[in-house]
């Protein structure tokens, strides 16, 4: 089947698959109020989603005594394990994604997520053979850095010019940007929309069901 610009189609997988946003921010803040720290307030928290888990924490808490970023690690894990079974995807995306998948695209995953945080979360959502690739932040480099793209197409076969990230972070969308892919950005996730736009992205979607249908008659 000719497609019309793209072959691989890379998600983002918090914010942009899965409806998670808001339990990483209580997360976030939660590790930060048992170490006696700062408490992030929303926003702070939410624009560290999408990094490796250590860069977030960096990012968050800039300037704390180094000792406190394992702890915060340790103690995030903690709480967001003890509700993760409870998150759900987005509504539409297994159709999304099934529908895709039977037009012959090939689809990755790209997200800051460990590689046992997302196949938890792939096996939860009964996912784990819908993608042809996936790569995490513990197993490269963390987005921005377009490591994770990289790998990605050369793992698949793919042209970079023919592949497009989708994701509800600005860290998405640079990395795209770096890597020389397209980008596309999901309004429903974790970064406000005006800080997307300034990436340039070639569509911006306010729901999965946009994205599912702007995909199906352009990509």
């Amino acid at each position: 089947m000719a497609r019309e610009k793209f072959d691989l189609i890379v998600f983002d997988w918090d914010g942009t698959l899965m409806d998670s946003t808001g339990a990483i921010v209580k997360c976030i803040q939660a590790a930060a109020r048992d170490l006696g720290l700062p408490v992030p307030d929303r926003k702070s928290a939410a624009w560290v989603i999408g990094l490796g888990l250590q860069e977030a924490m960096h990012a968050v808490l800039p300037g704390i005594d180094a000792k406190y970023y394992p702890r915060m690690v340790e103690r995030y894990r903690y709480h967001y394990m003890a509700q993760d079974q409870d998150l759900t995807l987005f509504d539409g995306v297994p159709a999304m994604l099934s529908d895709l998948s039977q037009q012959g695209y090939f689809l990755a995953v790209a997200t800051g997520k460990s590689r046992v945080g997302l196949n938890r979360a792939l096996h939860g959502a009964q996912l784990m053979s819908v993608f042809d690739a996936t790569r995490c932040a513990d197993e490269t480099f963390s987005k921005p850095h377009p490591a994770m793209l990289q790998e990605l197409t050369r793992e698949l076969g793919q042209d970079m010019k023919r592949t497009v990230m989708i994701g509800d972070t600005t860290h998405d969308l640079q990395m795209a940007v770096n890597a020389g892919a397209a980008g596309i950005a999901v309004h429903y996730g974790a970064h406000p929309a005006a800080d997307l736009q300034t990436l340039n992205p070639i569509y911006a979607a306010s729901s999965v069901e946009s994205l599912h249908q702007w995909l199906s008659e352009n990509a």
